[in-house]
């Protein structure tokens, strides 16, 4: 069913109604994504985005809720963010930005318009990254290392669902809390790979604490002095020497680094074109990917600290270019970090 098309949603909704005799619940999961800024958002994707996030959101449930107000047990669900409004969720993608939103805007209102009729409506939206193929396409194939079974916001669904109407609604859960709350405290069996449950992406709109301050003295990347003149500059030494063949062909990109903040300057790493290189200034060829950070940040991502999909994800980090092979940078970092352990 296209959740844009009225005439394909009315004969969804007739069919379920032929079917089952009426309808309890809804879920609105249908989402379309592009996290590109403005300038490089065309509005075919912006129609897109806000015609299947927010119109989709809102047509489904105008024409379900005839059916709904029957049911002794009706709820709407919208896989939707807490409205968090902190500009840095907005900078890199308003587009996606506001379709997403709109579908919490829903939750907002409806809730609100309903509760008087006892249809509850409600949000939820993972803590961590959820492995999809939209997941897959923003971060590559392995993902799904950083990344929690979908399991998780089905079970975490489940214990909202259940719930009485009149008294749950008007929420923006989150799915850990969700399960916490009902007494399922082992979220480890959720993760795609137990081994990497303590270092999960967190996912979008959702506040990440900042990292934790790099310890001076480890023998490692971060071990890098501003004596050396500068710290960016002596890690970049140290990287081109653990460019490999392996990290080359993992990567195969170059990239270019904007470096705002007391450590400003632009700087390359060429993971495409053997051997590789890693410098001051720009690359000798066309960068897949720009990346602009401030320099703290962009040492914290570049020694390990900070992951580069929750340092784009919380707004320290602005892509421009490719950013399925920006996120291939996660591959470089766990390389180093295999290369430079004590």
């Amino acid at each position: 069913m296209d959740v844009r098309d009225e005439t394909q949603v009315k004969s969804a909704v007739k069919s379920a109604l032929d079917k089952f005799g009426g309808i309890d619940i809804l879920i609105n999961n249908a989402s379309a994504i592009s996290l590109s800024p403005t300038a490089e958002t065309d509005m075919k994707r912006y129609d897109l985005m806000h015609s299947i996030n927010t119109r989709g959101t809102f047509l489904v449930s105008k024409e379900c809720l005839p059916y709904l107000k029957k049911s002794n047990h009706a709820h709407i669900l919208n896989i939707s963010p807490p409205l968090n409004l902190a500009p840095h969720w907005f900078a890199n993608h308003v587009a996606y930005t506001m379709a997403k939103y709109g579908m919490s805007m829903c939750v907002l209102g409806m809730a609100e318009e309903f509760r008087s009729i006892n249809i509850g409506v409600n949000a939820l939206w993972p803590q961590t990254a959820i492995h999809t193929a939209a997941m897959e396409m923003l971060s590559g194939s392995d993902s799904d290392k950083y990344s929690r079974k979908a399991d998780i916001m089905a079970d975490a669904a489940y214990a909202i669902l259940i719930k009485e109407p009149r008294t749950a609604t008007g929420n923006f859960y989150i799915d850990e809390k969700v399960l916490k709350d009902v007494g399922i405290s082992d979220l480890k069996q959720y993760a795609c790979y137990p081994e990497h449950a303590d270092e999960l992406m967190a996912d979008f709109f959702l506040d990440v604490p900042p990292q934790e301050a790099l310890k001076p003295g480890s023998a490692n990347l971060s071990s890098a002095s501003s004596t050396d003149g500068g710290t960016i500059a002596t890690l970049f030494t140290k990287i081109e020497k653990y460019i490999t063949p392996e990290i080359i062909d993992k990567t195969g990109a170059t990239f270019q680094f904007d470096v705002k903040g007391e450590e400003a300057g632009t700087w390359f790493l060429d993971l495409k074109n053997a051997p590789g290189k890693a410098g001051k200034g720009k690359p000798d060829f066309a960068p897949d990917a720009t990346l602009t950070m401030d320099s703290k940040d962009f040492f914290n991502m570049l020694s390990g600290q900070l992951k580069p999909a929750n340092a784009f994800l919380g707004g320290k980090l602005k892509i421009s270019g490719d950013m399925r092979k920006a996120m291939k940078m996660e591959k470089l970092m766990s390389a180093l970090k295999q290369k430079t352990k004590v």
